[in-house]
């Protein structure tokens, strides 16, 4: 962030902003949410300034809208808007799983593979809670491998913006543990060092997902 953020304020609504994000992209706090000032400031032990500072942060971003005068809710879309919003997320996954393949470093790939890990485990304890974080600590880890900070933002922007929506695809244990499955299988082309079988792979992998993101939506 700017040189502004150096403060004790600062710091602090960064760290809530980082929270409210993470339980966002998780799906943790539902599209057209109200987030409430005075509750957030309980939750997290302050004064209602940094909460309020961390929330137009987020509006900034689009993750939040204005509501009525009842405050700031999370972002919502109609079915056209999240469509397109896939169409885009789509095309950006595959380029992401591409230069992945392509630059893959000893690193990368062992963080990809202890985010997998922690998809497994929790897909198989049907936690669901833990099962959105550690899909999105997965995905992260695909991006940063891309080694291009840039792609690695806007990656990480439609995430968050369509983490509540992607959250509801999820209706059982099954569905964790299928989704966990299909991450091996995206793995296994990304591993293979071949672009183009990458790219595809990310490509079936999002189709996949976005269907069952309308069917729950």
């Amino acid at each position: 962030m700017d040189g502004k953020d150096a403060s004790p304020r600062g710091s602090t609504a960064q760290r809530i902003e980082a929270e409210l994000l993470e339980d966002i992209a998780a799906g943790q706090i539902e599209a057209g949410a109200r987030l409430d000032e005075t509750k957030l400031a309980a939750r997290f032990g302050v004064s209602r300034t940094p909460v309020r500072e961390a929330l137009s942060r987020l509006a900034a971003q689009g993750v939040l809208e204005s509501g009525d005068r009842r405050g700031m809710r999370v972002a919502q879309y109609t079915r056209e808007e999240l469509a397109q919003m896939f169409e885009a997320m789509h095309e950006i996954e595959a380029l992401c799983a591409r230069l992945a393949a392509q630059r893959l470093t000893l690193l990368a790939r062992s963080e990809i593979e202890a985010a997998q890990a922690e998809c497994t485990r929790t897909a198989r304890d049907g936690d669901l809670p833990g099962y959105l974080r550690a899909n999105e600590a997965f995905h992260l880890s695909l991006y940063r491998a891309t080694e291009n900070p840039y792609i690695f933002d806007i990656a990480s922007d439609f995430r968050r913006r369509t983490g509540p929506f992607r959250a509801k695809k999820f209706a059982a244990t099954g569905d964790l543990i299928a989704s966990a499955q299909s991450h091996e299988e995206l793995l296994a082309k990304i591993f293979s060092a071949d672009s183009n079988i990458a790219a595809e792979g990310m490509r079936e992998h999002m189709t996949a997902s976005f269907m069952r993101v309308l069917a729950a939506n």
